[in-house]
C-alpha cells in the first residue's frame, strides 16, 4: 500500500500522482495529461484496459480519450476511487461522475461496490429525496446529454420533482429559494410542531431556474398527475414568464434572444391549463399575445391565445388591449385584433343565456345575469380604448366605426365614454370630410349623454351643427321631463322639500327611454321645418344660433314644454320621426306659441332615458 493524491492543475495542465512509484501512464483528457499507474486504472476500469492494451502493442504509454463526459474534472474523481481515495460526491458533480463512470465501464463486473454502484446509491438515498438537490442535479445534466438522458437521470429527477410538488404543504419544510427570509431546507419532511406552514405555490419560484426545456418536461409531468389545480399552473408559467421574458422592448426584439424568447413564450402558451376558461388572467394572456406579435410568433399560437381571450376579454383593462400593429402602416396600435376579440366575446355571449342565482339579500333571492354584467364591462372597456386609440394620426375611421359598432347597443347604455372617443378623434383629425364627421358623430346617442356631457357638446365646436341642435333640444326636453316628474311626485309638498332631495327624486323617477316622446313633439317639427330652413338659408350658422338662443330662453321653452305636459288625458294623434344621437332631429320652431302637441300617456308608463 502507499499513500498517494492527485496533485493541483500544474500551468502546462498535468496532474501528477504524488507517489514513490514512478508512473507508467499518460492520459489525456481534453487538454489535460494525467499521469498514473496502470495498476490501479486495470482493475476498476474495463474501457481503460482496452486502451492501455492497444496503446502497449502500438509500443506508447500515452491513451488519448476525446469526448469525455463531464472533462477533466470527471476523470479525475474517477481515477481517484481507482486509487482508493475518499470522493467527495455532490448535486453538482454527481452527474457528471456518473456519465463518466460509465463511459469507462467502472461496474459490478470489474469489481464489487463499483464506482457506478456507489453513485446510483447516493443518487437514490440522497439526490432524489432531496428537493432542492433533485432541482440542481436536472440544471446539471443538461450539459451531459445525451449521456444524463440515457442513464434515465433527468427522467428520475423530474418524476421525483413533479411527485413532490403535490405534496401536502404542511409536510414542506419550505423551499429553498421561495424563503425570503433566507432560512434554507433541503428536505419535505413529516413535521407535525411546524410554526409556519408553506403556501400552495411553494415550488413555482424553484422551477424558474430551470431552463425552458427542462422546465416544460417538468410542468408536463405535474400536469399529467392530474392532483394540480389549472389556477396553481397558470401561476406557476405566469411566474416563469416574468422571470424569463425581458421588461424591455429592445431586449424583446434583440436578434441574439429573439429565437429564444420566440420559443419561450410558445412553450408558455402550449403549457397553459386546458380549462380555457379558467387558471389564467386575462392580463396575462393578453401579455402573451403582444410578445407574440413582437417576436414573431406562429400564427396558431396566437389562434390559441385569442380563442382564450375571448371567454374573458371583459375582465381586461385599456391597458392591457394596447397591442402592437403588426406592420406600421396598420398605425400604432393593433385595432382590428381588438376587433376580432370583441366580435368573438360577442358571438359567444349571444350563445349564452345562463343565469345563476346568488346569495340572499333581504331574504330575497337575487338573480344576476352575469352574461349582461360582462356586456356592460365590455362596453366599457371599448369605449375607453376607442379614447385611447383615437389619438393615433393612423387611425383609420373606418377600424374606428366597426370597433364602436361591433359592441350590442345593450352594452353601451351611457354614451359619454363614446362621445369623449369621437371628440378625441375629431381631436386629432380636424381634416377629416363632412361626410366622415357625420359618420362618426352618428355613433353617439344623444338621449344616452349625461348632463355634463351634453353641456360639454353643446359648447364643442368640433361636431356637426345638425349634432349640437340635438343635444339642445333633447336638454330643454328632458328639463321639461324633470319638472313635470318632480311636480307630479311632489304635489304641493314639493316646495317644503330641499331642492337637492327634489331633484335626486325627480332623477331617479325618469323613464329609461324617451322613444314614446317622438309623438309628442310632431306638430313642434312641422310647424317649425319651413321656417327653420328659411333661417338657416338667410343667417347660416348664426341664424341657428339665435334661434337655439331664443329657444332656450327660459320663458320661452316653458311655454314650449308648458303644452308638451298639458296634454295629460288625450288621446295620442301626432305621428312622426325618432330623435337619436345617431338619426336626424325635429327642427326647432321659432313660433313656439303653435306648437300643438299630443297629450302624454299616463305618468307611470312613460320610460325615458338619462345618464
Amino acid at each position: 500500500m502507499f499513500s498517494c493524491i492527485i496533485g493541483g492543475l500544474c500551468r502546462s495542465f498535468e496532474r501528477h500522482v504524488a507517489s514513490d512509484l514512478p508512473t507508467d501512464v499518460i492520459v489525456h483528457v481534453s487538454e489535460v495529461r494525467f499521469y498514473l499507474h496502470k495498476f490501479p486504472l486495470l482493475s476498476k476500469s474495463s474501457k481503460l484496459q482496452r486502451l492501455i492494451l492497444n496503446a502497449t502493442e502500438e509500443g506508447t504509454d500515452e491513451v488519448h480519450i476525446a469526448d469525455f463526459p463531464g472533462g477533466a474534472k470527471a476523470f479525475e474523481i474517477c481515477s481517484k476511487f481507482c486509487y482508493g481515495m475518499i470522493v467527495t460526491l455532490s448535486p453538482h458533480n454527481v452527474v457528471a461522475a456518473r456519465c463518466a463512470a460509465e463511459y469507462l465501464g467502472m461496474t459490478e463486473d470489474m469489481d464489487k461496490g463499483n464506482l457506478i454502484f456507489k453513485i446510483e446509491v447516493f443518487i437514490n438515498s440522497s439526490i432524489l429525496r432531496s428537493w432542492k438537490d433533485s432541482i440542481i442535479v436536472l440544471q446539471s445534466a443538461k450539459a451531459l446529454l445525451p449521456w444524463s438522458e440515457e442513464l434515465k437521470v433527468i427522467g428520475r429527477c423530474i418524476d421525483a420533482i413533479a411527485s413532490k410538488t403535490s405534496v401536502d404543504p404542511a409536510n414542506v419544510s419550505w423551499s429553498y429559494s421561495y424563503n425570503k427570509k433566507g432560512v434554507a431546507c433541503t428536505e419535505i419532511v413529516e413535521s407535525a410542531g411546524k410554526t409556519s406552514v408553506a403556501p400552495k405555490d411553494w415550488w413555482v419560484e424553484d422551477l424558474c431556474e430551470l431552463d425552458v426545456d427542462l422546465y416544460k418536461r417538468v410542468m408536463v409531468a405535474i400536469k399529467s398527475k392530474g392532483r394540480m389545480s389549472p389556477e396553481l399552473i397558470g401561476e406557476a408559467l405566469k411566474v416563469y414568464a416574468v422571470r424569463w421574458l425581458p421588461d424591455s422592448y429592445d431586449a424583446l426584439i434583440a436578434d441574439d434572444y429573439m429565437r429564444r424568447n420566440q420559443c419561450l413564450v410558445e412553450t408558455i402558451i402550449w403549457l397553459l391549463p386546458s380549462d380555457k376558461t379558467s387558471g389564467c388572467s386575462c392580463r396575462f394572456l393578453l401579455k402573451l399575445l403582444k410578445v407574440s406579435i413582437l417576436v414573431g410568433a406562429g400564427d396558431h399560437v396566437k389562434e390559441e391565445l385569442m380563442r382564450r381571450i375571448s371567454f374573458q376579454l371583459h375582465k381586461a383593462s385599456v391597458k392591457d388591449l394596447l397591442l402592437p400593429a403588426a406592420s406600421p402602416s396598420d398605425g400604432t396600435h393593433d385595432v382590428r385584433l381588438v376587433h376580432n376579440l370583441v366580435q368573438r366575446f360577442v358571438a359567444r355571449t349571444a350563445l349564452s343565456h345562463n343565469g345563476d342565482f346568488v346569495e340572499k339579500s333581504d331574504e330575497k333571492m337575487i338573480e344576476l345575469n352575469f352574461e349582461q354584467e360582462s356586456s356592460l364591462a365590455l362596453g366599457e372597456l371599448v369605449d375607453g380604448y376607442l379614447s385611447e386609440v383615437a389619438s393615433d394620426p393612423d387611425l383609420e375611421l373606418s377600424s374606428f366605426v366597426e370597433l364602436a359598432t361591433s359592441v350590442p347597443e345593450a352594452a353601451r347604455p351611457v354614451h359619454d365614454s363614446l362621445y369623449s372617443a369621437v371628440d378625441a378623434y375629431l381631436k386629432e383629425h380636424p381634416n377629416i370630410s363632412k361626410a366622415d364627421k357625420k359618420k362618426i358623430c352618428g355613433l353617439i346617442d344623444v338621449k344616452k349623454l349625461s348632463a355634463d356631457a351634453c353641456v360639454h357638446a353643446t359648447q364643442n365646436d368640433r361636431l356637426p351643427l345638425r349634432v349640437v341642435v340635438q343635444v339642445l333640444f333633447f336638454q330643454q326636453l328632458r328639463a321639461g321631463s324633470s319638472s313635470a316628474l318632480t311636480l307630479a311626485d311632489s304635489g304641493e309638498h314639493a316646495c317644503t322639500k330641499p331642492m337637492q332631495e327634489q331633484s335626486e327624486q325627480c332623477e331617479r323617477r325618469i323613464p329609461r327611454h324617451p322613444n314614446k316622446l317622438n309623438k309628442q313633439i310632431t306638430s313642434l317639427s312641422t310647424r317649425g321645418e319651413g321656417e327653420h330652413r328659411n333661417s338657416e338659408l338667410r343667417g347660416g350658422r348664426h341664424s341657428f344660433k339665435d334661434q337655439l338662443g331664443g329657444l332656450l330662453l327660459q320663458s320661452r321653452s316653458r311655454r314650449i314644454f308648458d303644452k308638451l305636459w298639458s296634454s295629460k288625458g288625450h288621446g295620442e294623434h301626432g305621428k312622426g320621426s325618432e330623435t337619436s344621437g345617431s338619426s336626424q332631429s325635429p327642427p326647432l320652431t321659432a313660433k313656439p306659441t303653435e306648437v300643438k302637441p299630443s297629450p302624454l300617456p299616463p305618468l307611470r308608463n312613460r320610460r325615458y332615458s338619462v345618464s
